[in-house]
């Protein structure tokens, strides 16, 4: 037959050929070319994370060639790139909260970039993308491009669209058996067709020799002359009739029609039949494939779960100083890690100052101290109202008893150190009061609290500052201080914008001490304005001290042995940011001890061997 089946039951002839590359697939479009033909180049300035000490830093970054790189500076591309990340395999990650940032991963390599806007980011993603296209990887396009064995093999699958679709699909055997018996019942009403076919030339060729016989007989004399070829014949009545060619009998009778169109429809129900069969098997292979196939994909996942809890861990330890793990509302790290950390930090932090202050010498300064008088003046600056507001505040409610209603809780005590916490917190900072007291024989409340004051020797016993700088002199006892804190992480860094003022208090009545007190409160200055790299902390701080002399005996002068510093130290903190209220807790109650023990340490070894200073 010169035709072959469709599966409507309709023939397509064989002058009629089947494309078998023109699929949808191949005419899908291709990225977007440069000018020598590959995709342009993209570059521009993204902050990049370089660690936990310096944070994100600007660098111009540069796509080219599936390959992303970065340098310093524009101007520093002819040095050489500072990194590069191939992008074949690199998994593009925008942030979930951070819109912004964009996370770029191979294997245990991790870029994490932040765009100035948004749409920046898109930008940079949808190029990232492009590239990744035209160089073959995660894009569909770069196999169609290629073609498919499908369409090569569409021309001789029966020239069935749904024959190759299904495959695509992944439909399973047993829909491919519902086609086949599809194209079986279209075969078989071929066959019936062509056996009505047959049968009728077998019944015209037998009464058309009944209808000669009898014409030979009946007018032999008048049987038109035959042709040469014996194509046609010419009945009674003049007219030509097309016949079958002239055969001879034997050759008539050696052809059984019928017989050949049995012969046919049996081969072709074999045929099929064994392709049923064939079917029927492969069918039950597949549902023993399927149980395998069941087993190794529950074998897989479970093997993947393990990679991706491995890989989990392995990133936690490889990246740990990572944006994602630092202070915030979505960090990653639970309160007992972050806490854990913090402490190793601080911890690292006291063995540097201890190997620091055994390997250094300390310089002896001989500081001009104002009188007393130049202390107790208030001043005419700006703030002095607020100065002399904050100095009364802490006269009359930090030197209370904490008994009472205040809930003050006693934390830690440390023969005469006693400090006391009340738990205050609001929207989830965490904003306690401490309160201090301490007597420390051999100093006055002078001493203690002009070393407390004076910037001059502040390096000299304070740890966590990193730096600090005087942003202005507003009289002799008062002074605007900006200074940074040494970053712990995970915690973010801390700056703090105050006020420092040291003020006497002469007594009131004769027989009590005078008292000294410095007190820092933040103020706001337009030289020391907040910035993105520290979270901004709020203080109110004063250190209260009261001198108790003892008389010496008989004529003896008053030494230092005589004297006691009394010292009340009070601190109202506002830390700012995210970091969890049990760390915070946690870390003020191991450090408010440690500094007023190292400070007042301080304080008896600077005093000793000099004149008192009432």
């Amino acid at each position: 037959m010169n035709s072959s089946p469709l599966p409507n039951g309709r023939l397509l002839p064989d002058s009629q050929s089947w494309n078998s590359s023109g699929s949808d697939e191949d005419l899908d479009g291709e990225p977007v070319p440069g000018p020598h033909g590959g995709v342009l180049e993209f570059s521009g300035v993204l902050s990049k994370w370089t660690n936990y000490i310096h944070g994100w830093q600007d660098r111009w970054v540069v796509l080219k060639n599936n390959t992303l790189s970065y340098y310093k500076s524009q101007d520093e591309r002819e040095y050489g790139c500072r990194g590069s990340l191939c992008l074949s395999k690199a998994v593009i990650t925008p942030h979930e909260f951070d819109e912004c940032r964009l996370d770029i991963s191979v294997n245990d390599s991790v870029w994490y970039l932040r765009a100035q806007d948004p749409e920046h980011r898109n930008q940079w993603i949808d190029s990232i993308e492009l590239h990744r296209a035209e160089s073959g990887y995660g894009s569909e396009s770069s196999l169609r491009r290629h073609g498919s064995m499908l369409s090569l093999t569409s021309a001789t699958s029966g020239y069935s669209a749904t024959s190759t679709s299904s495959f695509k699909k992944g439909n399973s055997l047993r829909e491919k058996l519902a086609e086949m018996e599809t194209f079986r019942d279209i075969l078989c009403r071929q066959v019936d067709t062509l056996q009505k076919y047959f049968d009728g030339c077998a019944d015209a060729v037998h009464r058309d020799e009944l209808q000669r016989d009898k014409i030979v007989e009946d007018d032999e004399d008048d049987f038109p002359t035959t042709r040469s070829e014996g194509e046609f014949l010419h009945n009674n009545n003049g007219s030509k009739e097309k016949l079958f060619q002239c055969l001879s009998h034997k050759g008539i009778n050696g052809i059984d029609f019928k017989g050949e169109a049995i012969t046919f429809k049996a081969t072709t129900a074999g045929i099929l039949a064994t392709l049923s069969h064939c079917i029927d098997l492969m069918v039950k292979r597949e549902d023993s494939w399927q149980k395998r196939l069941d087993k190794e994909m529950e074998k897989r996942r479970r093997v993947e779960e393990a990679y991706k809890s491995a890989l989990s861990e392995l990133k936690k330890k490889s990246h740990f100083g990572g944006p994602d793990y630092e202070e915030g509302p979505n960090s990653l790290i639970n309160e007992d890690e972050f806490f854990d950390a913090v402490e190793a930090a601080l911890d690292r932090q006291d063995k540097i100052e201890e190997q620091s202050q055994c390997e250094k010498s300390r310089i002896h300064r001989s500081n001009s101290v104002p009188s007393g008088d130049a202390y107790s003046t208030v001043g005419s600056h700006r703030f002095a109202e607020k100065v002399e507001e904050m100095v009364q505040n802490h006269m009359t409610y930090s030197l209370q008893d904490v008994g009472g209603d205040a809930n003050w809780q006693l934390v830690v005590e440390e023969g005469e150190m006693k400090v006391y916490r009340r738990e205050v917190e609001e929207n989830g900072i965490v904003l306690d009061p401490l309160k201090a007291t301490h007597s420390v024989k051999g100093v006055t409340g002078h001493e203690v609290c002009h070393y407390f004051w004076d910037t001059e020797v502040r390096n000299d016993w304070e740890t966590t500052v990193e730096n600090f700088n005087i942003v202005e002199t507003l009289s002799d006892n008062a002074v605007i201080i900006y200074q940074t804190h040494k970053r712990v992480w995970p915690a973010s860094q801390r700056d703090v914008l105050y006020l420092s003022a040291i003020r006497k208090i002469l007594a009131n009545n004769e027989n009590d001490p005078d008292t000294w007190l410095v007190c820092n409160f933040s103020v706001d200055h337009e030289n020391a304005q907040p910035n993105n790299r520290c979270v901004r902390a709020k203080i109110n701080i004063a250190m209260i001290c009261q001198t108790l002399v003892s008389p010496p005996e008989g004529d003896k002068e008053i030494s230092r042995d005589n004297i006691l510093c009394k010292i009340t130290y009070v601190a109202n903190v506002n830390p700012g940011g995210w970091a969890p209220a049990s760390v915070l807790r946690a870390v003020a109650k191991r450090e408010y001890p440690k500094f007023l023990k190292r400070f007042t340490s301080y304080v008896q070894e600077k005093t000793a061997g000099k004149s008192i200073l009432f």
